[in-house]
């Protein structure tokens, strides 16, 4: 068995623009990216992880900034979470940007149905400077999946992480730290009046309705990136 390459960053970056998929680090387990706007990158990530294509798929942004380019229409309240939280443990589903000139604005499958996006912004170091250093080269955004294979454990140490890949082939791993352990990020629908939280994880919803009020709650299953499996949840 051929070892999974691990790479730095700008050789990572051109493995994803060539449609490869990239394990990396985040501060929960180890999540798998791909360029969102590759049809093919993405049929490659749902065939590596055994995923159905109509589950959707979160993305990773660096900054609160990305709300404006991805979701401009995602309220004030979205807004106001991101600057607040973010890098940090919570997910905004918000409305994507609209299509134009019927071009679709992120691969099929990667929103929900109804156009929501569920965006991510990882505080680990390394999982941050990958999106920082994608956006600058204009690629993706990528998507914040967990590496694990649906249904299965999250994969929560780097040689874990080269095994699996290793095993796939095509799916390299990024050189640097070691992910983290913590809990699952929450995930908040800001779609909805009021917003709803479709899992609670390390932000609780106790806290969240402290910053916000009242929150709504609403069927798990339609969290976008959620994943059914409470361990390999981790790393969404």
């Amino acid at each position: 068995m051929q070892a999974a390459p691990e790479l730095g960053i700008e050789r990572a970056l051109r493995h994803l623009a060539d449609d490869g998929l990239l394990a990396f680090p985040t501060e929960t387990s180890w999540g798998l990216a791909a360029n969102a706007r590759s049809e093919a990158a993405v049929a490659a990530l749902r065939a590596f992880k055994g995923r159905d294509a109509d589950r959707p798929l979160s993305i990773l942004v660096a900054d609160a900034g990305a709300l404006a380019r991805h979701a401009p229409e995602a309220g004030d309240l979205a807004r106001e979470l991101a600057h607040r939280y973010w890098p940090g443990p919570l997910t905004l589903v918000v409305r994507a940007a609209s299509e134009s000139k019927g071009s679709r604005a992120f691969a099929a499958g990667v929103a929900r149905a109804d156009g929501a996006l569920g965006l991510r912004c990882s505080p680990h170091p390394d999982a941050n400077e990958l999106a920082q250093a994608a956006e600058r080269m204009g690629l993706g955004p990528l998507t914040a999946t967990s590496l694990n294979l649906s249904g299965a454990r999250a994969v929560s140490s780097r040689a874990d992480a080269h095994t699996l890949c290793a095993e796939a082939g095509r799916v390299a791993v990024l050189a640097g730290e070691e992910c983290g352990r913590a809990a699952a990020s929450t995930v908040l629908d800001c779609t909805t009046d009021p917003p709803s939280v479709l899992r609670e994880g390390q932000l609780s919803r106790s806290e969240l309705e402290t910053a916000v009020g009242q929150l709504a709650r609403s069927e798990p299953e339609t969290a976008v990136g959620q994943l059914s499996d409470p361990e390999a949840a981790r790393a969404s």
